[in-house]
């Protein structure tokens, strides 16, 4: 099989890493992958923030926790209730990506980007989740600063990032009426 598309078959979510911190080459090839997505008018309107200090990561997981367990989603609020969940899930590397508020398309711009490091990630033999509730850390204002992006950007997502402690099984089957042709 054509090895993309190995990979694109093999990436999953992996939700338990070991607590070694990536080499840096590792990273950085996760890195320029998502700087080699493609973007609207090639616009590149992402930037990232790679925090590696367990202490801002698991502040950034317990603030979002507190916000999570007062949401009207009774899955959500239930998650920000459970003390043994941890949004990054104890990854030791955690990028915050970030879209350009002025782009034409940046959080489309920064999606391709988060696919492109998960699949990195996945060649590696890296472990990656793509983490959306990290919104809710976003949203405090104050905390921003705490993550050094640069002015005119704001964090739409993050990526969890380590060695897989775990080996999840095959995927789950794909539905089998997403595609209609037109000839």
């Amino acid at each position: 099989m054509n090895k993309v598309l190995e990979v694109i078959k093999s990436r999953r979510s992996i939700r338990r890493y070991l607590p070694e911190q990536l080499k840096d080459a590792e990273l950085a090839a996760i890195l320029e992958a998502g700087a080699y997505a493609p973007s609207a008018h090639n616009d590149q309107s992402w930037h990232f923030t790679v925090v590696r200090n367990k202490d801002l990561i698991d502040r950034m997981s317990a603030m979002a926790k507190e916000l999570m367990a007062v949401q009207e989603g009774e899955w959500v609020r239930a998650m920000g209730r459970n003390e043994l969940f941890h949004v990054f899930y104890h990854a030791p590397a955690v990028i915050v990506v970030s879209m350009r508020k002025d782009a034409m398309s940046p959080l489309v711009d920064c999606s391709a980007a988060i696919e492109n490091m998960l699949l990195a990630a996945e060649s590696l033999d890296i472990g990656s989740c793509w983490i959306g509730l990290a919104r809710y850390y976003f949203s405090i204002k104050e905390e921003l600063p705490r993550l050094n992006i640069p002015a005119g950007y704001e964090p739409c997502y993050a990526v969890a990032l380590g060695y897989k402690d775990q080996r999840p099984g095959g995927a789950k089957p794909r539905k089998k009426d997403a595609v209609n042709y037109i000839d």
